[in-house]
C-alpha cells in the first residue's frame, strides 16, 4: 500500500500535468471532431445525427480522390528527393572540411524560414526572376513562369519543399554519422573497404535510426503540408496542385461544407497514421536485421 501510495505521488507530481495538457488540448479536440462527423454540424451547432452520410458525401466527391492522388504523388517524391539531398549535404558537411560549420547554417537556414514567407519569395522566383533571367539568356524551357501549367508547378512545389525540409533532416542524418564509432570505421578501412562500400555496408546500417525518424517526420510533414502549397501555387492553376490540407481548409471554410470537410480530416488523419504505422514498422524490422 506505502509502495502503491508513493507510486502515486510521483505520478501526479510528474505526469499528471502533462497527461492533463495533453488529454484537454489533443485527445477531446479529436474526440469532438470525431463526434461531429456523424451529424449535420454547419461549423457552429448540429441538431441531429446523419450516421455516416458525411463519409459517404466525401468518398463521392470525384475533387476528393484528384486531391488525394495528387498528393499520395507529392508525398512519395518529396519523401523520397529530402531524404537523398539531406543525407547528401550531411556526407557534404561531415567530410571534415575546414568550412563545414558554415555549410550546416547555410542549409539548415531555410528551415527558419516560415513556410508562406518562402511561398511569397518562391513565387517571385518563378513568376518573374527565372523568366527574365531565361528571356536575357534566351532559355525557352524557364521563359514562361512554372506556376502557371499543372505539370511544371507540381515540380516547383517539390523544389521549394525540398530546399525547406532537407536542412532540418540533414541535423537528424548529421547525429547518425558522427554517432558510428571510429573504431568500426577504422576497422572497414584496414580490410580494405572503400568510401563507396564503407557508406553502404557500414555507416548506413549503423544509423538505421536516422532513417527511421527522417522517413516518419518526411512523411507526416507531406501530408500535413499548407502554407507553402498555399503561398506558392494556391492550388492553381485550375485546382491542379491542391493537397489534401488545403482541400480539406476549402471544403468547410469557403464552400461550407463543415460536415464533409471534418470527415475528410478524420480519413485524412487515419491515413497518414497508417502509412507512418506502416512506414515505422518496416524500419524498425530493418533495424533490427541489421
Amino acid at each position: 500500500m506505502q509502495a502503491l501510495l508513493k507510486h502515486s505521488k510521483k505520478f501526479f507530481l510528474f505526469a499528471f500535468l502533462p497527461m492533463a495538457i495533453f488529454i484537454a488540448v489533443l485527445v477531446v479536440p479529436f474526440s469532438q471532431g470525431v463526434f461531429l462527423t456523424f451529424t449535420n454540424w454547419d461549423g457552429f451547432e448540429w441538431n441531429k445525427f446523419v450516421a455516416f452520410e458525411n463519409y459517404a458525401k466525401s468518398f463521392q466527391d470525384p475533387t476528393f480522390w484528384t486531391t488525394l492522388n495528387f498528393t499520395g504523388t507529392f508525398v512519395i517524391v518529396s519523401l523520397v528527393l529530402i531524404n537523398v539531398v539531406a543525407f547528401g549535404l550531411a556526407l557534404l558537411v561531415t567530410a571534415k572540411l575546414r568550412s563545414s560549420n558554415i555549410f550546416r547554417t547555410f542549409f539548415f537556414i531555410p528551415n527558419l524560414i516560415g513556410g508562406v514567407v518562402l511561398g511569397v519569395i518562391w513565387q517571385f522566383i518563378f513568376n518573374s526572376a527565372i523568366p527574365s533571367l531565361a528571356n536575357t539568356f534566351d532559355i525557352p524551357m524557364f521563359q514562361e513562369s512554372w506556376l502557371n501549367t499543372p505539370g511544371n508547378a507540381f515540380w516547383a512545389l517539390i523544389i521549394v519543399t525540398v530546399w525547406q525540409q532537407s536542412g532540418y533532416m540533414m541535423i537528424i542524418y548529421i547525429t547518425g554519422l558522427i554517432s558510428i564509432e571510429q573504431d568500426v570505421l577504422e576497422a572497414a578501412r584496414i580490410d580494405g573497404a572503400s568510401a563507396l562500400r564503407t557508406l553502404i555496408s557500414v555507416k548506413m546500417p549503423l544509423m538505421a535510426q536516422a532513417f527511421t525518424i527522417s522517413l516518419f517526420l518526411t512523411l507526416r510533414g507531406g501530408f500535413m503540408a499548407y502554407d507553402v502549397n498555399l503561398a506558392l501555387t494556391g492550388g492553381g492553376p485550375y485546382r491542379s496542385t491542391e493537397l489534401i490540407s488545403m482541400h480539406i481548409f476549402q471544403d468547410a471554410f469557403a464552400l461550407g461544407n463543415f460536415g464533409t470537410g471534418q470527415s475528410k480530416a478524420v480519413i485524412m488523419f487515419l491515413m497518414v497514421a497508417i502509412a507512418a504505422l506502416v512506414q515505422v514498422t518496416i524500419s524498425k524490422r530493418l533495424e533490427v536485421q541489421r
